[in-house]
């Protein structure tokens, strides 16, 4: 093979070796509900500051969107174990695993249906899973599978992904007051499952004042009809107040994701730098290329 035909053949491999495809990170964590490890990322804003936070940090915290396990395909129970939840039982993240009543938690109304957020670099395709604690939750205990309700309460495969978030529409539990723990599990394609624990407070509902209890009429006493109407006609002027079969109307929650939670770039340093040495290459086996060709016709033409 002649000089000429072997250079044309390793800029070949060269382009080839451009055009291979690099592996996308796909890193994240929730955001709304805000979870510890959002909380406690270098930009989590005030709640970094919290005492919880920094225990977390002395601990072991490692990079805030990076909680991940590999090959787990839906065996979170047999892999994951109790009491290391929310670190996914790694080692570098043991801190969020800290049995506390002071993390930062968002306040919920029970039944709502919020927009959930969870914050990403890029999107990938995967299920959501979320749990939530069962009634009596601890915070003070470490996290077990047992406190967790056997069935997911949502769970949505490839949700849209805009503005650097996935956006899901959740409906949270009704019947759940006080301090709870949701736990998301994020099982994505690549082939990574992320687990992530947000503390979050169930409103208890309002009750009403004594004022109002006194202003409500007898049930015995039905109230009088307007003048010049029948009982009937009173009767059907009022609009009946029957339940939804479905509970307690949902209230509508929208939540912005925090401003100040930016996507982490980390995982996409590698590949751009992969590509830039391999264009260099290119550009240095052109220029070595051009050389010899020039020589070539030089020597013919010096012979000649």
């Amino acid at each position: 093979m002649s000089a000429g035909r072997r250079i044309a053949a390793l800029i070949a491999a060269v382009s080839a070796l451009v055009a291979v495809p690099v592996p996308a990170f796909a890193h994240g964590a929730p955001t709304n509900p805000l979870s510890r490890s959002a909380a406690c990322g270098p930009e989590g804003g005030g709640a970094r500051g919290s005492a919880a936070c920094e225990a977390a940090r002395a601990a072991g915290f490692a990079a805030w969107d990076n909680l991940r396990v590999a090959g787990v395909a839906g065996r979170d129970r047999q892999v994951v174990p109790d009491g290391e939840l929310c670190s996914g039982g790694l080692p570098a993240y043991k801190g969020l695993d800290l049995p506390r009543e002071d993390w930062p938690s968002t306040t919920l109304k029970p039944g709502a249906t919020i927009t959930s957020t969870y914050r990403g670099t890029i999107a990938h395709p995967g299920e959501f899973r979320m749990y939530v604690t069962r009634a009596g939750y601890d915070p003070g205990a470490p996290l077990t599978w047992d406190d967790l309700e056997a069935k997911p309460f949502f769970a949505v495969t490839d949700p849209p992904f805009r503005n650097g978030s996935y956006a899901m529409r959740v409906t949270l539990p009704a019947d759940l007051t006080g301090h709870h723990l949701i736990y998301t599990v994020w099982e994505n394609t690549g082939p990574d499952t992320y687990y992530s624990c947000s503390d979050v407070i169930f409103e208890a509902p309002a009750k009403p004042s004594p004022a109002a209890e006194a202003a409500k009429p007898s049930p015995s006493a039905p109230s009088p009809s307007p003048a010049g109407s029948s009982p009937a006609e009173s009767s059907a002027a009022e609009p009946s107040a029957s339940p939804s079969a479905g509970g307690p109307a949902a209230v509508e929650s929208e939540t912005a994701p925090p401003t100040n939670l930016v996507a982490s770039r980390s995982g996409t340093g590698t590949p751009l730098m992969f590509t830039l040495v391999a264009a260099g290459l290119m550009v240095l086996l052109a220029a070595v290329a051009v050389t010899l060709l020039v020589r070539r016709r030089t020597r013919r033409s010096t012979a000649g």
